[in-house]
């Protein structure tokens, strides 16, 4: 099944895409906005998509339903990891992937991006993917189920360039696990482009503007 999705292209028929995850309880017109300050006029006309995460119970939440891509149990995102969701999530990526290559976007066009919760699952999905992507960006996040990357991890995505912008005061992911994931991925051979910015558990303007130069030489 596909997730639903808000969709926004800048052109008409698109041939770079960039798929959006958002974090826990957000949906997909969380980062809608973000297009028109992260766009460049002079990008190929590309197709965004926003998908909504299922509704599900989430544990550290008190069991309250909201829209998330795996359970949390506790504070430390490490321990007692959803690993089944993780994957359920990761598969629906993949079909979200393999839509837009009924659209006319190859994978070496797509970039998989995420905030939080959803900068796990692109940086799981992303990693595991078997055709090459344009990139990764993850946002205030971490990798999920780190112990069976190396193992799982394909080849087609080894070099592929990861983005990664973390608030030095994040009370949610603090910074410290983010640069333990991105040490893990150094660790492992990928080439990550790692931001600090002065923020809590958020986007900032400054990120945005070091993402759209990011962006720029993987989408034309």
């Amino acid at each position: 099944m596909i997730l639903p999705s808000v969709e926004h292209e800048t052109g008409p028929s698109p041939t770079r895409g960039i798929i959006w995850l958002h974090g826990l309880g957000a949906d997909g017109n969380d980062f809608a906005p973000i297009v028109p300050e992260l766009v460049d006029r002079s990008w190929p006309a590309l197709r965004f998509v926003f998908p909504h995460a299922p509704i599900q119970p989430v544990s550290i939440n008190n069991g309250v339903p909201m829209r998330a891509w795996y359970d949390i149990a506790v504070v430390d995102l490490l321990a007692r990891q959803d690993e089944a969701g993780v994957r359920r999530s990761i598969d629906a990526v993949e079909a979200l992937i393999a839509r837009e290559h009924e659209r006319g976007v190859a994978s070496e066009h797509i970039v998989l991006a995420g905030f939080s919760q959803g900068g796990a699952i692109a940086l799981a999905a992303g990693l595991r993917h078997a055709q090459t992507l344009a990139g990764i960006v993850a946002l205030s996040t971490y990798v999920p189920i780190h112990a069976t990357l190396a193992a799982e991890r394909h080849a087609a995505n080894a070099a592929t360039p990861i983005f990664w912008g973390h608030g030095s005061a994040d009370p949610v992911v603090p910074v410290q696990r983010g640069m333990e994931s991105r040490d893990l991925l150094l660790g492992l051979g990928y080439r990550v482009d790692w931001h600090v910015y002065p923020m809590a558990h958020a986007v900032c303007a400054g990120e945005i503007v070091d993402l759209r130069a990011w962006l720029g030489p993987r989408l034309r």
